[in-house]
């Protein structure tokens, strides 16, 4: 028996049902699309969003977990349609170069002084094959300074001499005149000494005023190749010590009469006491001239007393002496009575001066500067410590002073010496 057949009346139902689905189906559709369109991490974002979905999306959330998305939780209608983009990793950028500019050694205008770090190191003793040179003292002559207290040397109580009893200095002849020379190269302390007193008896009572200059930058110039220094062995026929007890003009040593020459002679003398002597001298300094313009200068302050000027000069002998077989008490009593041979033979000369003032004034050159220059610049400090009535040194300060701040006026109405004693 046959299923009975649909009417036509019922297929036109299911035919008008599934075209009323079809086109509601169409209707939402576009509302979806416009939806995934308007996903902010769609890769295409063909549909503008306002401000308050901008505000209100996951993306501009950053605690909102859609920040960054999880595949597994996207629709299943927005998955066919995504094409997704394959990560790839990007390479850290290029490092980019620095260009530092060449720092130069010359400091830039009022810098700062250099630091001990910035100056080089002086290279070690061993690396320049020599001795270490000796250190500068700015404001004092460049000399060194050492050399007038050395090793295994006594220093005099009055300051003239230097004395050693090494045996090899008193053996060897090279050891002899390789010490002269050295010793020769440093000057001795030319001074001026003024002293005013009041008394009954000249040199007694108490001292108004003792000062003291000191004269040895005089002999050394700032520039060494304007110094005149020289050594200078006694001449044929000049009376001095030559290996005796008393001054003479004889003997003569054989060659030229050079130091090396008498150091010979020295070291194969064979005294039980002997020693060898350089002495370091002063020349063409015109001392009255000096003394003159302190008496003057002393008198216009109407100082009632007696003034004493002298010239004293210090650290100016070098003595070199055999050892002595006991003590020094044995050596002196037999230099007593045996005598000492004495050898000063040599000298030093430091020249003020060219030649003596007054001799030639057109060809006379002086190692730093002149008598009279010398007095103008320190005139008036000189002035100033007899009126202040000072025991001591006249120094540069003093000079300053009188440039910086201008000396008092030591006019004789300035001046109290006191009543007297």
């Amino acid at each position: 028996m046959e299923p009975p057949q649909p009417s036509v009346v019922e297929e036109k139902m299911r035919l008008q049902e599934h075209l009323q689905r079809q086109q509601q189906q169409g209707q939402q559709q576009p509302s979806s699309q416009s939806s995934q369109s308007r996903n902010p991490t769609s890769g295409s974002n063909t549909v503008p969003m306002t401000e308050e979905e901008l505000e209100g999306s996951p993306v501009h959330n950053q605690q909102s977990p859609a920040y960054s998305p999880d595949p597994s939780q996207e629709s299943p209608a927005y998955a066919p349609t995504h094409m997704q983009i394959p990560r790839v990793p990007v390479p850290p950028p290029a490092p980019v170069p620095v260009y530092t500019t060449p720092r130069s050694p010359t400091p830039p205008p009022y810098s700062g002084p250099s630091t001990p770090a910035q100056e080089p190191a002086p290279p070690p003793e061993s690396q320049t094959g020599g001795p270490k040179p000796p250190p500068r003292y700015p404001g004092l002559p460049a000399l060194d300074y050492r050399l007038y207290n050395p090793p295994l040397f006594e220093l005099s109580t009055d300051k003239t001499t230097i004395k050693s009893t090494t045996a090899h200095l008193s053996s060897s002849a090279d050891a002899l005149v390789a010490l002269i020379r050295q010793q020769a190269t440093v000057p001795p302390k030319p001074q001026i000494h003024i002293v005013g007193r009041r008394g009954n008896t000249p040199g007694t009572g108490r001292a108004d005023f003792s000062i003291k200059l000191n004269l040895l930058s005089l002999l050394v110039p700032e520039d060494p190749r304007q110094r005149m220094d020289y050594l200078r062995c006694v001449g044929a026929g000049e009376v001095a010590f030559r290996g005796g007890t008393k001054p003479a003009a004889q003997p003569e040593v054989e060659g030229d009469g050079s130091l090396d020459a008498w150091a010979a002679r020295f070291v194969a003398d064979t005294a039980s006491v002997k020693a060898f002597a350089l002495e370091r001298v002063v020349v063409n300094l015109d001392v009255e001239w000096l003394e003159g313009q302190i008496r003057k200068l002393v008198a216009a302050m109407r100082y009632p007393g007696t003034v004493a000027v002298s010239f004293p000069i210090t650290h100016s002998r070098v003595v070199v002496q055999n050892p002595d077989r006991v003590n020094k008490f044995i050596t002196s009593v037999t230099g007593f009575f045996a005598g000492k041979r004495k050898y000063e033979v040599v000298k030093a000369v430091w020249p003020f001066a060219t030649m003596p003032k007054g001799s030639d004034a057109d060809g006379r050159r002086c190692a730093v500067q002149t008598e009279e220059v010398w007095w103008r610049e320190w005139r008036g400090p000189i002035r100033y410590a007899i009126a202040t009535k000072r025991n001591g040194w006249v120094t540069n300060e003093d000079k300053l002073e009188a440039l910086m701040e201008g000396t008092p006026s030591a006019t004789p109405e300035d001046v109290d010496w006191g009543p007297e004693y």
